[in-house]
């Protein structure tokens, strides 16, 4: 797979070697530490919604505009969960109970969506880009007139991740380190599950022949099911693991819909392995740009539109996406 994907790892470290050198010019050492774990942080944020995206997109051939609303419903269902516990609960068990409800809540609400309406139109993908879009707009407005516009405050994450730790003479949360952790973990079972499993051979095979896959015996139906749950359920996890800073509000899955397309469309649209490093070039940039912002101008204009900068940027080099096919 390295050689496959050499010129397309050597483009990535040379954006980020460029990255990392420009903040050292710009900034103190401790500074540099923060700045980066803090794109590291932004970065795993995007994977948690670009990843179900690449996943359902790549393997099922469906453009899911819907995947930033499971993150969205995601941190309102862990809100409820971790505010329905009785008092006296430790914080650290309603958050853990949060994570799971929100996970697996999302995987099931992924499923009736494929059974129910995404199954039908597999053949069709202008209308499963139309139903997509019209499914967030309706979870937008329930949400909405359930709790307003407002949104919700963060909730508290466990003591054990309320602190700070120094970096190179900064301090950093360690809550964001363990999103880092997180997201690097997803990263390496989807990739295991995707390539070293029986279950990941049957869905590749099923998207390249699914009459053969069903001669076989296998309920592929399932399987594309089970697919699209999986895209939708670690949405919905990001959306909960977000929670303790960003709160809940209903346009959040639309702010990160559009980052998770382009970390998707930068990465290669067909590739998670490219979905996985776009997450952290992403996330760096933006950390740097916030800085640079911050120190220098004043404006949080070029936060705002450096995302789109490294887009520009890497197509020129590589029009496919990083690791996207060249054919495609």
């Amino acid at each position: 797979m390295l050689p496959r994907y050499r010129r397309s790892l050597l483009i990535s470290l040379a954006f980020l070697g460029g990255l990392a050198a420009l903040d050292l010019i710009l900034f103190p050492a401790g500074q540099v530490g923060v700045i980066l774990l803090s794109g590291l942080y932004q970065g795993m944020l995007f994977f948690l919604v670009a990843a179900g995206l690449s996943i359902v997109f790549g393997l099922l051939d469906v453009l899911n505009m819907a995947q930033g609303s499971f993150f969205m419903l995601g941190a309102y269902l862990g809100f409820a969960v971790y505010g329905a516990l009785p008092e006296g609960t430790p914080v650290t068990w309603r958050f853990l109970a949060a994570l799971v409800a929100a996970t697996v809540g999302g995987g099931l609400l992924g499923a009736l969506v494929e059974r129910s309406l995404i199954r039908p139109l597999y053949a069709r993908p202008i209308f499963q880009i139309v139903l997509t879009l019209g499914l967030a707009t309706v979870a937008n407005e329930i949400v909405r007139a359930i709790y307003g516009p407002a949104g919700l405050i963060p909730i508290t994450p466990p003591a054990a991740l309320d602190t700070t730790i120094s970096v190179l003479g900064g301090r950093f949360e360690t809550y964001r380190l363990f999103i880092i952790g997180m997201g690097a973990t997803l990263m390496a079972l989807t990739l295991l599950l995707l390539h070293r499993t029986r279950l990941g051979i049957i869905i590749r095979a099923g998207v390249e022949d699914r009459e053969m896959v069903e001669a076989l015996g296998v309920p592929i139906g399932r399987v594309f099911t089970l697919t699209f749950a999986l895209g939708c359920a670690i949405a919905a996890l990001g959306g909960i693991t977000a929670a303790p800073y960003i709160g809940a509000y209903p346009a959040m899955g639309d702010a990160f819909l559009l980052n998770a397309i382009i970390v998707v469309v930068l990465g290669g649209m067909s590739s998670f392995e490219g979905t996985a490093v776009a997450s952290i070039l992403v996330g760096l940039a933006r950390a740097s740009a916030e800085q640079v912002s911050l120190e220098y101008l004043g404006s949080p204009l070029l936060a705002t539109v450096s995302i789109l900068l490294i887009m520009i940027l890497v197509l020129l080099v590589r029009p496919s996406g990083l690791f996207g096919s060249e054919t495609s």
